[in-house]
C-alpha cells in the first residue's frame, strides 16, 4: 500500500509539473469543498474551455446549452501516525494509510430541474486497533438529491432540494461535511434555500445517514434528527461585514455524557458576525443551548473568536491571529440537569486534524501564524492551549465522545500542542498537504492517566476534476 502510495503521489507531481500554463487572464473557478456547489455553465463560452477536464464537465444536452451534463470526482490519498495514541491509553502502531475516491454525476435535464448524485468509497489498512466509524465504507451512495428551482427575476430565486445531500453553514463550526475524516457526513431530507439579493435564507428537515463500512449500506438514522433555519445577510454599518443568524434543533435517542446516557432534545440559537477580506478578517460566534436530557434541563453555550490580520504588502504576506474559544461543560454528573455543550456535527478537524481534544467543555487559545512561501505554497504554525471549562466534567472528541473522564481530579489544564501545516496547491487540481504536532499533557491527563506526550504526523495528496 505504501509503494502504491508513493506511485500515486509521484504521477500526480508529473501530471502538474506538466500542465499547461494560460496565456490569458481569465482562470476557472476553484473547486468547491461539496462539488454541488460547481456551476460549468460557463463553458457555454468556448474560450473559456482550456482545461483537460473541460470535455467532461460540460456536455451539452441541446442546441441552446441549457440542458446539460457535467462529471467529475476526486481522490485522496493519507498516511496517518499517532505517537502513544490516545495519550498512551491505545495500542501503538507503526501508522495506517487512508484512501478516498468521490465521483459525481450532475443531471440538468430541464430549465428548472436539476439531478446530482456522488458514490463515495472510503477505505483503511494498517490502524492497530481497527477502523474507526470515520474510516471505512467501502462504497456507498453519499449523495442523490433532487433540485426544484424557481428564478422569478435575477436577483431573487427559491430551490427546493430533496434527497441524500452534504450540509455545511458558516464556519462549519455546528453544521459540517466533515472534510478532515476519511468519510464524509451528509444528510436525508429535504432543504429550502431562498435567495434574495445578497440575503441567504435557508430551512432544513433532515436526519444524518448513518456510516457502515460494507457495500451500499449507510441507512438514514433514525435515532438522531436534525432541523432549523439558517440565514446569512451583509450588515453595511461594518466595511464587508456579514452577519449569520440561525436556530437549529436537534434530537437523539441516547445520547451519551459523562453523566450518563438518556433521550436528547436540544435547541441551539446561534448567531456569527464575520469577515474574509483582508487586511482584517475576523469570525465571531455566540450559541446558546437549551432543551431536555432525560429528566433533566440542558442549559450549555458557547463562545469562539478568530481575528487575523494579513501584511499584503510584506514579503511572505504574513498573517497573525488568534482563535479564543469557550464551551460549557456539565457542573454535577448527579444532578439530572445537563450543562455540556453539544457541537451537533462539527468539523472533523476542529481545533487540529489529530482531533484529540473536542469542542465540549473547553477553553481554548490558539496563536497563529501564516506565510505564504510562495504563489503556491502556504506554511502555518500555531499552539493550542487547552482547558477544561468544568472540572466536573470530562474530555470529549470531535464526535462528543468521551474519551477522558474527570475522575475525581479538580485541574482544568489539559494541555498544548505545537502543530506545523505546510500546504502546496501547485494548480486548481492537485493539494499536498503534511502536518505535524506534538501534544504535551498537562496535569489534569496526568491525574487522569494515563497521560503521554503525543506525536503526531499526516499528510495527504489530493486530486480533483
Amino acid at each position: 500500500m505504501r509503494i502504491v502510495l508513493m506511485a500515486v503521489m509521484a504521477v500526480l507531481l508529473l501530471a502538474c509539473l506538466r500542465a499547461p500554463v494560460r496565456g490569458d487572464q481569465w482562470a476557472p473557478p476553484p473547486y468547491q469543498l461539496n462539488r454541488a456547489d460547481e456551476d460549468y455553465r460557463y463553458l457555454r463560452s468556448p474560450a473559456r474551455g482550456a482545461d483537460f477536464w473541460d470535455p467532461i464537465k460540460y456536455l451539452p444536452l441541446d442546441a441552446s446549452g441549457s440542458r446539460y451534463l457535467s462529471l467529475g470526482g476526486e481522490a485522496r490519498e493519507r498516511f496517518e501516525y499517532f505517537g502513544n495514541p490516545n495519550w498512551g491509553k491505545d495500542p501503538q502502531d507503526s501508522g495506517y494509510l487512508l484512501q478516498r475516491n468521490f465521483l459525481h454525476a450532475d443531471l440538468h435535464p430541464a430549465e428548472h430541474l436539476r439531478l446530482f448524485g456522488q458514490l463515495q468509497s472510503s477505505l483503511e489498512s494498517g490502524r492497530a486497533v481497527g477502523a474507526r466509524p470515520t474510516d471505512r465504507d467501502e462504497l456507498d451512495l453519499h449523495q442523490a438529491f433532487v433540485d426544484l428551482r424557481l428564478e422569478p427575476d435575477p436577483a431573487a430565486s427559491f430551490t427546493l432540494r430533496a434527497g441524500r445531500q452534504e450540509l455545511a453553514y458558516g464556519s462549519q463550526r455546528i453544521i459540517s461535511l466533515r472534510e478532515g475524516p476519511n468519510v464524509r457526513q451528509s444528510f436525508d431530507g429535504l432543504r429550502g434555500m431562498l435567495r434574495l439579493g445578497e440575503w441567504k435564507l435557508d430551512g432544513i428537515a433532515t436526519r444524518p445517514v448513518q456510516t457502515k463500512p460494507h457495500l451500499f449500506d449507510d441507512g438514514t438514522d433514525n435515532h438522531r434528527a436534525l432541523w432549523g433555519i439558517y440565514s446569512v445577510l451583509p450588515v453595511p454599518p461594518l466595511e464587508k461585514g456579514n452577519l449569520d443568524l440561525y436556530y437549529l434543533g436537534f434530537y437523539n435517542r441516547q445520547a451519551r455524557y459523562e453523566q450518563g446516557s438518556a433521550r436528547e432534545v436540544r435547541h441551539s440559537l446561534g448567531t456569527r458576525l464575520w469577515r474574509v477580506e483582508p487586511p482584517l478578517d475576523y469570525n465571531f460566534e455566540a450559541i446558546y443551548q437549551w432543551g431536555r436530557f432525560g429528566a433533566g434541563d440542558i442549559r450549555a453555550w458557547t463562545v469562539a473568536s478568530d481575528t487575523g490580520y494579513r501584511w499584503e504588502n510584506l514579503p511572505l504576506r504574513p498573517r497573525i491571529a488568534l482563535k479564543a474559544d469557550i464551551a460549557s461543560g456539565d457542573r454535577d454528573r448527579n444532578n439530572p440537569d445537563l450543562q455540556t455543550f453539544n457541537p451537533l456535527f462539527p468539523k472533523g478537524a476542529y481545533f487540529s486534524e489529530d482531533a484529540l481534544v473536542g469542542p465540549a467543555n473547553f477553553i481554548n487559545l490558539d496563536p497563529t501564524l501564516l506565510l505564504q512561501l510562495s504563489g503556491h505554497l502556504l506554511l502555518t504554525a500555531d499552539w493550542d492551549f487547552f482547558w477544561r471549562e468544568s472540572a466536573g466534567d470530562g474530555v470529549y472528541n470531535n464526535a462528543v465522545v468521551l474519551v477522558r473522564p474527570d475522575s475525581g481530579s479538580s485541574s482544568r489544564y489539559i494541555g498544548s500542542q505545537g502543530q506545523l501545516q505546510l500546504e502546496w496547491n501547485p494548480e486548481r487540481h492537485i493539494s499536498l498537504v503534511g502536518i505535524y504536532a506534538h501534544f504535551f499533557a498537562g496535569p489534569f491527563l496526568k491525574e487522569s492517566g494515563p497521560a503521554k506526550d503525543v506525536d503526531y504526523l499526516t499528510t495527504w495528496v489530493s486530486y480533483r476534476f
